[in-house]
């Protein structure tokens, strides 16, 4: 029996109050269970709208940011996508639960393994994990309808505009290590990018060669 059904409602609610409408989008939240995805000593938070610790130096992102870089993503059930930054996994079940199928790509073992395996639990099978640095994407499977980055980045990382199919979303919080803005980058035929501002954020910053400097190893 899941004891945690109504506290998943009740998030579900106040993420409606905040003004998310994708009905997908709720309906995901609803039924993943946020609390197999952080630490076991801070599940009792698990279903408040915070970011939470999830060791490494990571954090498991604000529901509220999760929710509405879905909602901008306009995902339809027959998209592919690409995840920079799995980190806990949790919204890598989101995607997976309103896309075709989903990439996403992790620099720290420690964090792709733990997520591979919360995610085998929850029954997810339409996700492939790769251990690397995202930044480079994923060019094997691209290009890609939607892609969502879940770290902070001076700019679009070239590799990931080169992978996004035309009319496809990007969706990246862009500015320094400190603060940065949630933004949707639209794909138009010619190659060049539309792009709009949504919100003021905060992310763990993104290490790799497109991004932040950093030691990929850690």
């Amino acid at each position: 029996m899941d004891s945690y059904g109504g506290y998943r409602s009740q998030l579900v609610g106040e993420l409606s109050a905040k003004g998310i409408r994708d009905l997908a989008v709720l309906r995901a939240i609803s039924e993943v269970p946020r609390h197999l995805f952080v630490p076991e000593s801070i599940r009792h938070r698990a279903y408040q709208d915070s970011a939470l610790p999830i060791g490494g130096g990571q954090t498991i992102s604000q529901p509220w940011v999760q929710a509405r870089s879905l909602e901008l993503a306009k995902l339809t059930g027959r998209d592919r996508v690409l995840e920079v930054g799995t980190g806990s996994g949790y919204q890598t079940a989101l995607l997976a639960q309103c896309a075709d199928q989903v990439f996403t790509v992790e620099r720290i073992p420690a964090l792709a393994q733990a997520a591979r395996a919360v995610l085998s639990a929850t029954g997810a099978r339409n996700i492939s994990v790769l251990v690397g640095d995202g930044t480079l994407g994923w060019r094997a499977y691209a290009p890609f309808e939607v892609i969502i980055v879940a770290a902070a980045t001076p700019e679009a990382p070239q590799p990931l505009v080169e992978q996004l199919a035309t009319g496809g979303r990007l969706i990246l919080p862009i500015g320094d290590r400190v603060n940065q803005v949630l933004t949707l980058m639209v794909k138009q035929p010619d190659g060049s990018l539309v792009t709009r501002t949504v919100s003021d954020v905060r992310f763990v910053p993104l290490i790799g060669q497109f991004g932040f400097a950093g030691d990929l190893a850690t």
